[in-house]
């Protein structure tokens, strides 16, 4: 009888630790230790330096606007928003966060991705003119996109952020009158007449007079 390994479930609790010291020379030592350093700070507290496990939070940042329930210390709780991520260019590996206090009940305004979805008609194209959109939401309650919808839409049809359908409880932030996704027929590319090549007699070898 095989047995099913059991998969440790993905939570937004995550353990972190005071630090006192400071410096890119901390810092290297903290990631070759397979942490990462990061401040929180907001609602007029003091910033405090903590460092985070780098495998887990690398797998909470795969989404977008993520929440943190940090147990500082192995004390109280505290959640927080994830405000800056920092990587390093070429390995991308996390150089350090950036973290915002949340309350209880808090409402936060956030950049949330646009999701299209469906077919338009035969022969049209979609043209996203914006990847995201501002919206105010609960902290705790944040989605992560919003959905728009194309399915058999024709050409010239324009979805505008006043369009879309937002989460309950959420309040559109960005310019209602911006576009979002329009459905348009592709024009081909006028590339020009291809120039005739003019064919050229190869001059004659002379032969060496002298053999």
């Amino acid at each position: 009888m095989s047995e099913k390994k059991a998969h440790k479930e993905l939570t937004n609790k995550i353990a972190a630790e005071s630090r006192t010291t400071f410096g890119k020379g901390v810092a290297r030592k903290l990631r070759a230790a397979g942490k990462v350093p990061a401040v929180v700070y907001g609602h007029g507290t003091e910033p405090k330096h903590i460092s985070l496990p780098a495998h887990e939070i690398a797998l909470l940042l795969r989404k977008a606007n993520a929440i943190l329930d940090l147990q500082l210390d192995g004390g109280a709780n505290q959640l927080a928003l994830v405000k800056d991520v920092q990587k390093d260019p070429l390995r991308q590996i996390i150089e350090h966060i950036d973290l915002i206090v949340l309350r209880k009940g808090e409402r936060v305004e956030v950049d949330v991705a646009v999701h299209v979805t469906g077919e338009p008609a035969a022969g049209t194209s979609i043209d996203l003119d914006a990847k995201s959109i501002t919206i105010e939401a609960l902290a705790t309650n944040i989605p992560q996109n919003v959905v728009v919808d194309v399915e058999g839409f024709e050409a010239g049809a324009q979805i505008f952020a006043k369009d879309v359908a937002l989460p309950e409880g959420s309040v559109l932030v960005t310019d209602p009158e911006t576009l979002v996704v329009a459905i348009s027929i592709p024009q081909e590319q006028d590339l020009g007449e291809i120039p005739e090549v003019e064919e050229t007699e190869e001059a004659p070898v002379e032969e060496d007079a002298a053999e």
